[in-house]
């Protein structure tokens, strides 16, 4: 109470309250917001301080450490949101596909015109806020699903504030800045279905994110400056979101939700736009660019797998490299959200790497009498088959010919 305060120490017309322990784990405090002299307490940032003051009392007697509240999270949907959603069936509250889209929007487009189209592309309505002061300036947006409405029938709007404390129209107009210098077609050009121009563009976008984002970890590990590493935190939560986007992975969609936290700064602070950083946001154009509208999901993902699995592998050092920088500045919140984002594309690479369809039992059964028959003949056949057919034991390398792996060193 003193931390937030609600009532301060010493002061006897401080409000009052009390503390409910009804259980083993948790208590209550419930304060009034009167003071005994009559004037309103100062409650402004309760919230954060409160927070603060359980964080102090959790490394006083070893409790077990909980989030900060330092906005790296994204706001959780409501109680209510998350009513509605489980009566209609939905898999998700429409805040947080929201929040995704306008998230890969944003990281697909280098201005806000690029930005806005790429919106209304993707089905959602779009208003925008425009300054008092100053008449046609736009100063802020609102995105809504036309689908999730309210009583009155009337779609329901989130701002970017509202979504993600990254995602307001002043800080995407910061992250664009770096659009002079990495400039990328502002939308994508249709192209004809399943043309081999297309692919070799396509997996050449792969690969070319995947040599830059496998640099983008060495840099992370040997470079010491803190905001060339935020930048570089940052701008990999953008080539995770294009790369779930363009795919229509779903494991990789809840990885970039579980990123978020890692990459943002506390506090909705920016990380100053470096080179490092805008590389990894240009590659992120250049693949929503080669891969929207050129083919179906079904066969990028059949044609791209080997360049994908590449692009996946560089992402998951990219992040393990993140979440060994958060934990060096004690940000335990956010290197855990790194480590379960890592874990998630490595499920997935797995689960990529496993056989496509397996074996008709039909199939088996004669593939089965084929054995039997070949064994029969084998057993009849004056020279045992098995012993000239038996294959010579490869030779064992030398320890100086066997391949070396650096860790350091960037993947494909």
């Amino acid at each position: 109470m003193h931390q937030t305060g609600i009532a301060s120490r010493g002061d006897p017309d401080a409000c009052r309250w009390i503390a409910v322990r009804h259980a083993e784990d948790h208590i209550h405090v419930v304060a009034t917001l009167a003071r005994e002299d009559g004037r309103r307490p100062n409650i402004n940032r309760d919230f954060l301080k409160a927070r603060k003051a359980c964080q102090i009392v959790e490394e006083r007697y070893g409790l077990c450490r909980t989030a900060p509240a330092d906005r790296t999270a994204a706001p959780r949907p409501s109680r209510a949101e998350l009513e509605r959603a489980q009566r209609a069936g939905l898999e998700e509250p429409p805040r947080v596909a929201l929040r995704r889209h306008v998230a890969a929007a944003a990281a697909s487009s280098d201005s806000e015109e690029a930005f806005f189209a790429g919106l209304r592309e993707r089905g959602l309505a779009v208003r925008l806020r425009f300054s008092v002061r100053t008449p046609g300036e736009v100063t802020g947006y609102a995105v809504a699903v036309p689908e999730y409405t309210n009583s009155e029938g009337e779609p329901i709007f989130f701002s970017g504030g509202k979504l993600a404390a990254d995602l307001t129209l002043p800080k995407l107009r910061y992250r664009w800045t770096d659009g002079a210098t990495y400039r990328r077609a502002a939308r994508p050009r249709r192209r004809t279905l399943g043309s081999s121009a297309d692919y070799a563009e396509r997996a050449a976008a792969f690969r070319e994110a995947a040599r830059v984002a496998g640099t983008a970890a060495w840099q992370m590990r040997v470079l010491r400056d803190p905001g060339v590493r935020a930048d570089l935190a940052a701008a990999a939560s953008d080539v995770l979101h294009v790369t779930a986007d363009i795919t229509g992975n779903r494991e990789l969609a809840k990885a970039a939700d579980f990123y978020d936290r890692a990459a943002r700064e506390p506090f909705g602070r920016l990380p100053p736009v470096t080179r490092y950083g805008s590389a990894l946001r240009a590659v992120a154009r250049t693949l929503a660019v080669n891969n929207v509208g050129c083919c179906d999901r079904r066969e990028q993902k059949r044609d791209l797998t080997v360049d994908l699995l590449f692009l996946l592998a560089n992402l998951v050092d990219l992040i393990e490299s993140a979440a060994e920088h958060r934990l060096a500045q004690q940000r335990f919140a956010q290197a855990d959200a790194a480590r379960l984002a890592a874990r998630r594309l490595n499920a997935v690479q797995r689960r990529e790497l496993r056989p496509a369809t397996p074996v008709p039992p039909r199939v088996a059964e004669t593939l089965e009498e084929g054995r039997a028959m070949a064994r029969l003949a084998a057993e009849s056949f004056p020279v045992p088959l098995t012993d000239g057919l038996r294959p010579a034991a490869a030779p064992t390398p030398h320890p100086s010919q066997r391949p070396s792996h650096r860790k350091g060193a960037p993947r494909r």
